[in-house]
């Protein structure tokens, strides 16, 4: 029997807890679970935080959160996952920049560790506790890893600027 490895293992319990984490806030976007809105609500959130169109923003919202949550959590396509969670926070930390850092007052410091985190879990990789390892890490490729993570960058600058753009259009004011 080989010996459990630390690291191994720290993997595991950091991908798990994130992915929950990420799922859950997800699933609350998608199908009101937990509390949430679900899809009607979150796409009418979006429309007040200036995301266009805001039911395409709730459902890649909600996508990017539940299922790169769970596929971090189960450790498949963990670049994938990483970066698509990451690039979902990307969009929380724009609507939450203007309330400042900290969480107590509105700020981006939750969302923004969230988007660390599961960045860092996909450009880590999952270790060996996890589906990745069982496929012989057919979807946790170097290639993958920067496709995934340009993508996701790229996706996530459009979509917030578009905001930006948007927000600024309705209020020539804000800069």
């Amino acid at each position: 029997m080989a010996c459990l490895d630390r690291r191994d293992l720290g993997l595991l319990v950091l991908r798990v807890g994130t992915g929950a984490v990420l799922a859950a806030h997800g699933t609350q976007k998608l199908a009101g679970w937990f509390g949430g809105g679900g899809i009607e609500g979150t796409t009418a959130a979006m429309e007040a935080m200036g995301f266009h169109p805001p039911k395409h923003s709730a459902v890649a919202a909600g996508l990017g959160e539940a299922g790169g949550g769970a596929l971090l959590a189960l450790g498949l396509a963990t670049p994938v996952a990483g970066a698509a969670a990451a690039g979902a926070m990307a969009g929380a930390v724009a609507v939450h920049a203007p309330a400042g850092f900290y969480a107590q007052g509105g700020g981006y410091e939750y969302p923004a560790f969230l988007g660390f985190t599961a960045a860092a879990v996909g450009l880590i990789g999952p270790g060996r506790y996890s589906v990745d390892h069982a496929t012989r890490h057919v979807f946790n490729k170097p290639w993958v890893v920067a496709l995934a993570f340009a993508g996701s960058a790229v996706a996530a600058a459009a979509v917030v600027g578009r905001r930006a753009k948007g927000r600024a259009v309705i209020d020539p004011d804000t800069t």
